[in-house]
Protein backbone atom coordinates (compact mmCIF):
# COMPACT_ATOMS: atom_id res chain seq x y z
CA UNK A 1 0.00 0.00 0.00
CA UNK A 2 1.54 3.14 -1.16
CA UNK A 3 0.42 6.20 0.53
CA UNK A 4 1.84 9.77 -0.06
CA UNK A 5 0.88 12.91 1.89
CA UNK A 6 1.29 16.80 -0.18
CA UNK A 7 3.68 19.09 2.66
CA UNK A 8 1.84 21.79 0.77
CA UNK A 9 -1.57 20.73 1.84
CA UNK A 10 -2.94 23.36 4.84
CA UNK A 11 -5.07 20.81 6.34
CA UNK A 12 -3.86 18.93 9.70
CA UNK A 13 -1.63 15.85 9.41
CA UNK A 14 -4.25 13.04 10.79
CA UNK A 15 -6.97 14.67 7.88
CA UNK A 16 -4.40 14.23 5.16
CA UNK A 17 -3.63 10.69 6.09
CA UNK A 18 -7.25 9.76 6.84
CA UNK A 19 -7.88 11.19 2.83
CA UNK A 20 -4.94 8.83 1.27
CA UNK A 21 -6.18 5.98 3.96
CA UNK A 22 -9.59 6.70 2.48
CA UNK A 23 -8.51 7.27 -1.64
CA UNK A 24 -6.60 3.87 -1.47
CA UNK A 25 -10.33 2.07 -0.43
CA UNK A 26 -11.88 3.68 -2.98
CA UNK A 27 -9.59 3.38 -5.29
CA UNK A 28 -9.34 -0.09 -4.95
CA UNK A 29 -6.26 -0.52 -3.55
CA UNK A 30 -7.60 -1.87 -0.22
CA UNK A 31 -10.32 -3.65 -0.18
CA UNK A 32 -13.04 -4.72 2.15
CA UNK A 33 -11.51 -7.34 4.25
CA UNK A 34 -8.14 -6.57 4.18
CA UNK A 35 -6.04 -5.62 7.12
CA UNK A 36 -4.06 -2.35 7.36
CA UNK A 37 -0.25 -2.54 8.42
CA UNK A 38 0.16 -1.40 12.17
CA UNK A 39 -0.32 2.06 13.22
CA UNK A 40 3.51 2.21 13.68
CA UNK A 41 4.31 1.18 10.12
CA UNK A 42 2.19 3.29 8.34
CA UNK A 43 3.68 6.44 10.66
CA UNK A 44 7.14 5.32 9.75
CA UNK A 45 6.22 5.22 6.22
CA UNK A 46 4.75 8.43 5.90
CA UNK A 47 6.97 10.32 8.37
CA UNK A 48 4.21 11.02 10.82
CA UNK A 49 3.71 10.52 14.36
CA UNK A 50 2.15 7.24 14.97
CA UNK A 51 -0.59 9.16 17.77
CA UNK A 52 -1.51 10.98 14.03
CA UNK A 53 -1.94 7.36 12.32
CA UNK A 54 -3.85 6.39 15.22
CA UNK A 55 -6.03 9.76 15.39
CA UNK A 56 -6.80 8.63 11.65
CA UNK A 57 -7.77 5.49 11.69
CA UNK A 58 -10.27 6.65 14.64
CA UNK A 59 -11.65 8.58 12.58
CA UNK A 60 -12.40 6.26 9.80
CA UNK A 61 -13.49 3.58 11.94
CA UNK A 62 -16.10 6.44 13.07
CA UNK A 63 -16.60 6.88 9.41
CA UNK A 64 -17.56 3.24 9.25
CA UNK A 65 -14.47 2.25 7.04
CA UNK A 66 -12.51 0.68 9.35
CA UNK A 67 -13.13 -2.19 11.90
CA UNK A 68 -10.72 -2.36 15.13
CA UNK A 69 -10.09 -6.36 16.37
CA UNK A 70 -8.52 -7.09 19.57
CA UNK A 71 -5.15 -9.20 18.09
CA UNK A 72 -6.22 -8.68 14.44
CA UNK A 73 -5.51 -5.42 13.92
CA UNK A 74 -7.67 -2.90 11.87
CA UNK A 75 -9.31 -4.09 8.85
CA UNK A 76 -11.35 -2.40 5.83
CA UNK A 77 -15.39 -2.93 6.12
CA UNK A 78 -16.22 -1.24 3.56
CA UNK A 79 -15.70 1.47 0.16
CA UNK A 80 -16.58 5.20 0.87
CA UNK A 81 -19.39 6.67 -0.47
CA UNK A 82 -18.14 8.60 -3.27
CA UNK A 83 -20.95 11.24 -2.68
CA UNK A 84 -19.81 11.90 0.69
CA UNK A 85 -16.14 11.74 -0.15
CA UNK A 86 -16.94 14.86 -2.69
CA UNK A 87 -19.59 16.35 -0.32
CA UNK A 88 -16.34 16.84 1.63
CA UNK A 89 -14.47 17.82 -0.73
CA UNK A 90 -16.90 20.39 -2.07
CA UNK A 91 -16.59 21.77 1.45
CA UNK A 92 -13.11 22.13 1.13
CA UNK A 93 -13.09 23.53 -2.70
CA UNK A 94 -15.64 26.25 -1.09
CA UNK A 95 -13.38 26.94 2.05
CA UNK A 96 -10.71 27.56 -0.31
CA UNK A 97 -12.83 29.77 -2.55
CA UNK A 98 -13.99 32.21 0.31
CA UNK A 99 -10.55 32.69 0.71
CA UNK A 100 -10.68 34.17 -2.69
CA UNK A 101 -12.98 35.97 -2.61
CA UNK A 102 -15.75 33.73 -4.48
CA UNK A 103 -19.03 32.90 -3.52
CA UNK A 104 -20.90 29.15 -4.04
CA UNK A 105 -22.48 30.45 -6.78
CA UNK A 106 -19.04 31.57 -8.58
CA UNK A 107 -17.70 28.09 -7.79
CA UNK A 108 -20.74 26.58 -9.28
CA UNK A 109 -20.11 28.19 -13.12
CA UNK A 110 -16.31 27.54 -12.70
CA UNK A 111 -17.01 23.98 -12.16
CA UNK A 112 -19.68 24.19 -15.04
CA UNK A 113 -17.15 25.73 -16.97
CA UNK A 114 -14.35 22.76 -16.33
CA UNK A 115 -16.59 20.46 -17.11
CA UNK A 116 -17.54 21.81 -20.72
CA UNK A 117 -14.07 21.69 -20.99
CA UNK A 118 -13.45 18.35 -20.08
CA UNK A 119 -16.36 17.09 -22.38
Amino acid sequence: MLLTLDLNDPRPLHEQVAAAIRRAIGAGDIAPGDRLPPARDLAHALGVNANTVLRSLRDLRDEGLLEFRRGRGVSVLRRPDGRAALRTRARDLLDEAVKYGLTPDDVVALVRDVGKEMA
